[in-house]
């Protein structure tokens, strides 16, 4: 049975070594430890990130938690991995070594979505690239077992936290199975993990061995057998068969809202799970029949594509940490357990992890080295956590869970303050308050009950829930106060906006736009044709047309030129050549030129991943009989889909041409403005081009007398 404590993240009674006091930073080095009175450290972190101590940094924040506790927290940072010996900088750990790839997936972080090496790494000094290896979780796993390979190994990060179970690896072009078995470690922890994190570390120094930490919320582990006090729900196969279970069980799995398989036994003790809120946390209440659910094995969905789909399914169906069950799958002769998902952070709880002792800056270690990820958020804030939106190509909600965790306005306003006095270089800008997204901070179910039995993968798709709040006048009264503190001279949303819900709250459109644009606002409508915006779990069009009536409206009333950044992506699962062509049409209609362009990118876990590899939809039930997703995977045809975004690049026509003849659309194809591309290589209108005032993604036209040309960026060795 789960452990399901209730216990506060900062209620636990501190480890002996809170003696020790606040480290300015975080040990790297021997030296630092001797420094500090240290003769070893309680948990050592590996991470593929340089170390900046700051609440948007995962090995920082590890660090501070542990510490807070009472623990000894030393900082392995980007370690060469071609030998043991920086894996022995600073000694063997007490407890356990955490290894963790850094705040984002390595090979995202090495590879574009043409599978290209990138020439930048945004987490390391200067932007140098290579200081961390490809699967960085994997191989620092091996290394720190060949330095100290009794050391219990704990596992975590989004790298490892999206490779949980079997996925499909983009790079490899395969199947791939858990990363417990890659990385031969003992615990995996996945999500904002602090709360397991704690509670493990704590049950570790109390004498508690690695092995029987098997009932933490929020990690996976390898098992030889499957234990037999539970109830198993088979679904291993797909939905349309008759599975037979263990004794007098028998399981028929049927379609519905949640597809929530039906399980008959003798027993008359089943319950459904409810929840109850305990110090402002929502927790569940377990249920009196412990059961998991069988997916298919590493093997079958290796074998069988549709499997895959449906174990796929299953998964994000059981993302609910009010009413998730545990889930297993089989991996040759051993298995792989994975807890539900760890209970949210209350606000207080969250208050305090960002409230904790950062010096905010990189370590001095790296000199005047700039850390360009840091640069880019040192002046902003982060207000919640989590994302309902459910998009089928994001992995946040697999990651941060669907359920938001919010700060509370003094918190907030207390970093603002913070920002303003101790980080260097401040202006008076404060770049950011937003988070996964900039407008979900403080909105939730309206009904706790009805949140402890949903399984929807979104709050927003395919239309907003009736049950979701999605009052946005608490955000309009942080924003307020926020460019009310003394020094701040703005302050800037750059966080994603979930437009659709703007909408709902006029007055927060008319907050955001007279007072918190730069210039531009990013926004992401992905697509404009209703297939891919299906696969993706995206509002129609129309929605991006009401918010940018509203956009354009208040700018106006504020006598302010902005403009909306739109994003779009192309070769989205779903998506086909005349998709692309209407989507240029459109781009066309309206304006815009893309200097910058997103494909699609299979990450590890995500939904459209599962669609892109599968050529089903597991958004619904998986079957012999579905329909089948087109997946844009030949690279003439990813680099056609680029180039109707880019319509307008003269290098592009020709290719655009040959497909507008082939779809029967050459009367698109002329040298007027009512066509998409010109009929000769440099004549026409379309050949003269139009200025424009920057190189972000998707701007408007802006008329030729109030255009002003802007200095050509330096090259970063794109």
């Amino acid at each position: 049975m789960l452990a399901n404590s209730r216990q506060g993240l900062f209620d636990y009674q501190p480890y002996w070594a809170e003696c020790f006091g606040t480290a300015p930073f975080l040990p790297t080095s021997r030296s630092e430890m001797d420094a500090l009175g240290w003769d070893r450290c309680d948990v050592i972190i590996v991470t593929g990130d340089a170390y900046v101590d700051h609440p948007s940094f995962g090995m920082a924040v590890i660090g501070r938690v542990l510490e807070a506790q009472g623990f000894r927290v030393g900082i392995i940072a980007q370690p060469d991995w071609q030998s043991v010996e920086p894996f022995k900088a600073l000694g063997e750990p007490s407890l356990y070594f955490g290894v963790a790839a850094g705040n984002m997936d390595s090979l995202i972080n090495h590879y574009t979505a043409d599978r290209k090496r990138r020439n930048d790494d945004a987490y390391s000094p200067a932007g140098a690239p290579g200081l961390r290896p490809d699967r960085a979780v994997i191989v620092y796993a091996q290394r720190c077992r060949e330095a100290f390979g009794h050391v219990p190994l704990v596992i975590g990060s989004i790298e490892a936290s999206l490779r949980r179970i079997a996925h499909y690896d983009y790079w490899s072009d395969k199947v791939r199975r858990s990363i417990l078995l890659d990385s031969g470690a003992d615990l995996l922890l996945y999500g904002n993990a602090e709360r397991a994190l704690v509670e493990m570390t704590h049950r570790l120094a109390a004498g508690d061995a690695i092995k029987d930490l098997q009932d933490i919320r929020g990690t996976a582990f390898m098992l030889r057998s499957l234990p037999d006090a539970y109830t198993v729900i088979d679904e291993s196969q797909l939905p349309e068969a008759k599975i037979a279970g263990g004794g007098a069980q028998q399981l028929i799995a049927r379609s519905g809202p949640a597809e929530q398989p039906v399980v008959k036994s003798n027993s008359k003790s089943n319950s459904k799970s409810k929840a109850i809120t305990v110090d402002g946390i929502l927790q569940p209440l377990p249920t009196k029949v412990l059961s998991y659910i069988q997916l298919p094995s590493f093997e079958s969905a290796v074998e069988d594509d549709l499997l895959y789909a449906h174990a796929s399914r299953i998964l994000h169906r059981e993302t609910n940490p009010l009413n998730a069950k545990p889930l297993v799958q089989q991996h040759g002769d051993r298995w792989v357990w994975l807890n539900p998902p760890p209970i949210p952070l209350s606000t207080p709880e969250i208050d305090r992890v960002f409230e904790l002792p950062y010096q905010r800056v990189p370590h001095p270690r790296y000199g005047d080295a700039k850390i360009p990820a840091y640069d880019m958020i040192r002046f902003s804030v982060n207000i919640m956590r989590g994302c309902f939106g459910g998009c089928s190509f994001c992995s946040i909600t697999e990651h941060e869970g669907r359920i938001i965790q919010s700060r509370s306005e003094g918190s907030i306003l207390n970093e603002i303050e913070q920002i303003r006095d101790k980080t260097p270089g401040f202006t008076g800008i404060i770049s950011d308050l937003g988070g996964p997204t900039a407008n979900m901070w403080r909105l939730a179910c309206k009904d706790r009950e009805i949140e402890a039995s949903c399984k929807r993968p979104s709050c927003v798709y395919p239309g907003i829930c009736k049950n979701l709040d999605t009052d946005q006048t608490p955000l309009i009264g942080l924003y307020r106060k926020a460019r009310a503190i003394p020094g701040v001279k703005k302050v800037l949303i750059a966080s994603g906006l979930r437009y659709d819900l703007a909408v709902e709250t006029p007055e927060y459109v008319e907050e955001l736009v007279k007072h918190h644009v730069g210039g531009y606002l990013k926004i992401a409508p992905e697509h404009t044709e209703s297939g891919p915006l299906s696969k993706m779990m995206k509002p129609g069009i129309g929605t991006y047309d009401a918010f940018k009536a509203l956009f354009d409206r208040f700018s106006a009333e504020a006598e302010k030129e902005q403009y909306l950044i739109p994003y779009f992506i192309a070769g989205h699962p779903g998506t086909t050549d005349e998709d692309m062509m209407n989507l240029a049409l459109w781009l066309k209609s309206n304006g815009f030129r893309a200097d910058q362009v997103q494909s699609f990118y299979p990450s590890p876990m995500a939904t459209a991943t599962a669609m892109y590899h599968s050529g089903s939809d597991p958004l619904h039930r998986v079957g012999r009989r579905a329909v089948p997703v087109e997946s844009v995977k030949k690279p003439e045809q990813r680099r056609l889909h680029k180039a109707f975004l880019r319509y307008h690049d003269v290098n592009n026509w020709p290719m655009l041409r040959q497909a507008l003849r082939r779809m029967g659309r050459a009367d698109l194809i002329g040298n007027t403005r009512a066509h998409l591309v010109p009929r000769t290589q440099f004549g026409g209108p379309m050949a003269l081009g139009q200025p424009f005032k920057t190189q972000h993604l998707g701007l408007p036209k802006v008329p030729k007398h109030r255009a002003k040309p802007k200095p050509k960026p330096k090259s970063r060795g794109r």
